[in-house]
Formats: structure tokens, sequence, C-alpha cells
């Protein structure tokens, strides 16, 4: 069996969700990752609807990989806390009940300690470690605005395993950050990850999202690296900006497919 295996992001598409996922199907990849919004609200879906989701994707050999909770505060916000928390709680039930058992929470710029906006990020984790080892959800952190090394040690004052680290290399490419490196720090935390490339140009000053594969991302050395470190799980390819952007997605699964092929390709 693989190592990896092949995702999409469904938001990258563009498409309702069963479009996506016929789309997805039509591509071969493994699985989704999708926003617990709209029609994948956990107050949209209840059992029944849940059962005929699992269904659904069952149909197109699909699973799901992770559900995303975009945030419109970050974590470390005391506005709307409590409602924040309990929208993130519920989607962590819904990605136990779905099979994914991993959502994927954005992480802000870790704060001064001992500043308000600290011990905000403080409790919110806690509440939301405390939660996942309770229902055997993991929160996959979305990180790269800081340095990974202060992210583990960030991270190592959390006593659960239900806190870990949704990696995008180009997150952290594009904060100044080496993926490579940043990966094989955070060994043991990472429990999802997303793919992305960018290239450098004079013309930007900050590296331009491009096709998986089509920039400055050193493939053949990061998934190397995700060998070393014993990741095992999904390379989910997100595509954020483009005209084009299933051929994109298209191209890029691909191109990922050269280092987790299909069983028996």
């Amino acid at each position: 069996m693989n190592r990896f295996q092949i995702g999409i992001v469904v938001e990258s598409t563009g498409l309702p969700i069963r479009s996506a996922i016929e789309q997805a199907s039509n591509w071969a990849v493994d699985g989704l990752q999708a926003d617990g919004v709209g029609a994948l609200a956990a107050s949209s879906l209840g059992e029944t609807g849940r059962r005929e989701f699992k269904n659904l994707l069952r149909s197109f050999n699909l699973e799901l990989a992770a559900i995303g909770c975009p945030l419109r505060r970050g974590l470390d916000s005391p506005e709307d806390q409590q409602k924040r928390l309990e929208n993130i709680r519920n989607a962590m039930q819904l990605a136990y009940d779905l099979g994914a058992k991993r959502v994927v929470v954005p992480l802000p710029k870790l704060p001064e300690p001992e500043s308000p906006a600290a011990n905000t990020l403080r409790e919110s984790l806690l509440a939301l470690a405390a939660h996942g080892d309770r229902v055997g959800t993991v929160v996959c952190l979305e990180a790269g605005l800081d340095d990974a090394a202060k992210v583990k040690d960030y991270l190592a004052a959390y006593d659960s395993g239900a806190l870990a680290v949704n990696f995008d290399p180009v997150n952290f490419l594009v904060n100044g950050h080496d993926p490579l490196k940043a990966a094989m720090t955070l060994t043991g935390r990472i429990g999802h990850t997303h793919a992305r490339d960018a290239r450098r140009s004079t013309a930007h000053a900050i590296p331009e999202e491009v096709p998986v594969g089509a920039g400055d991302i050193e493939w053949l050395a990061y998934i190397a690296t995700l060998e070393a470190i014993d990741y095992r799980g999904y390379l989910t390819i997100e595509r954020t900006l483009g005209a084009q952007r299933l051929d994109d997605l298209a191209a890029s699964v691909r191109f990922l497919r050269r280092f987790a092929p299909r069983p028996g390709k």
C-alpha cells in the first residue's frame, strides 16, 4: 500500500460538492478535503444525511480526507470565542462521523507570551484538544506564519494527541522559511498536508502560486523528507489562484502520481 494518498481540496475546483466529487473521481484521486459549510455544514447533515454522504463518496471510490474550518477571526481572538469553538467542535464531530477524523483550522501567528491573545489562543486550543481526545478527531493547525521550531515548541506544551499541524510547504516558503527543514523539524506533529507550489520571480516580492511541480518546491526532496519523518497520509492538492484551476488541479494530480501511483499502475 502507498505511503501517500492523493486528494484535492473541493473549494479549489470552484464546483458544487456533487460536481467536485464527480470530477475527483474522473481524476482517480483517493479523497477530498471539503469545508464544513453550506450543504456540508454540521447543522445541515443529520444522521441520515451523514450516512448518505458517506455512501455517495463510496459510490465514487472516494473518502473524506479532512473537513476544513474557515474562520472569520483567529483562535487568538476573544470576540465570539465560544461560538467559534462550538462551530469547530461540531465540525470535529462531523469529521469523525464521516470517517475523516481530521479538521483543518488556521493557526494564527503565535502571540507574545502572557499577552491577552496568547491566553485566548491557549484557552481555545485546550478546549479543542480536550474535545478531540474525547471524540477521536485531530485538529490539524495550518501553520507557516512562524518558524517551525517555534510551532513545535509551542505545541509541546499541550498534553494531547488531538493537536497536530496541517503542513503546506508554500505557507512556509512565502514566509521566508525552508519547507524541507520545517517538515523535518515538525517530525511527529504533521497530521495532514496540503500540496501547493509557488515560484519566485523578479516581478513579485512574494512567491506566486503555480500548479504543483511548476514552482520552487523541490518535490523529490520534499517527498523524501515526508518519508523520512514517517508521514503517512494525504497529499491534498490546493489551488487558490489562477484562471484555469481545473486544468491546474488535473496537472497537479498527474505530477504527484509519480510519487504515489495507484495500486496496480
